[in-house]
């Protein structure tokens, strides 16, 4: 049988892939930092597990103008932030390591503050600065990954449109309920 000129020593990786069979998706090709990807994607974690619920608290306590209008965008925000979450904490699990849970650590893992209280425009205004935190950490954290590790790459490329998503969805409802003014 013969192989592609591009895949080097086929037998070799056979070997190694039964070898280290149990190692899962994490290959000895693996060049990224994986200690390091696991706590940026840790980082991640948490900023999305801050932002389900602030956009929750969000939803339940919205009033005053807009808060219709805008309690469906918490909502629908809350629970994409949620399979945010989902995706990270499966891709750290993927790579070996314990996508990082504790309430006690959220808050001091997460890029974003965690925020409550005010009227719904101030609310929809906290939550754009949250988005836009987060998008510039995606940015960076895709920057760092590189192509080293195109699967977190891909993940994080991901977020990184939903993220953009959901900040001009804010600025347009933020310009809305000024209009109204």
């Amino acid at each position: 049988m013969t192989h592609s000129a591009f895949i080097k020593d086929l037998d070799n990786r056979r070997a190694l892939a039964r070898k280290h069979m149990m190692n899962g998706a994490v290959t000895e090709d693996f060049t990224q930092d994986k200690d390091k990807i696991i706590d940026l994607l840790n980082e991640a974690l948490a900023t999305e597990l801050i932002c389900v619920l602030r956009y929750k608290a969000h939803y339940y306590t919205a009033h005053g103008r807009g808060a219709k209008v805008a309690s469906a965008e918490f909502w629908e925000h809350a629970q994409e932030e949620q399979e945010h979450a989902d995706q990270l904490a499966e891709r750290i699990a993927q790579l070996g390591g314990v996508p990082e849970m504790n309430p006690d650590e959220l808050s001091k893992r997460a890029h974003s503050d965690y925020h409550s209280g005010g009227d719904t425009l101030e609310m929809l205004q906290e939550d754009l600065v949250a988005e836009r935190i987060a998008i510039s950490s995606y940015r960076e954290m895709i920057n760092y990954v590189g192509e080293k590790d195109p699967t977190t790459r891909r993940i994080l490329e991901e977020l990184l449109a939903k993220e953009e998503e959901h900040a001009d969805d804010l600025v347009d409802l933020i310009e809305h309920i000024d209009g109204e003014r």
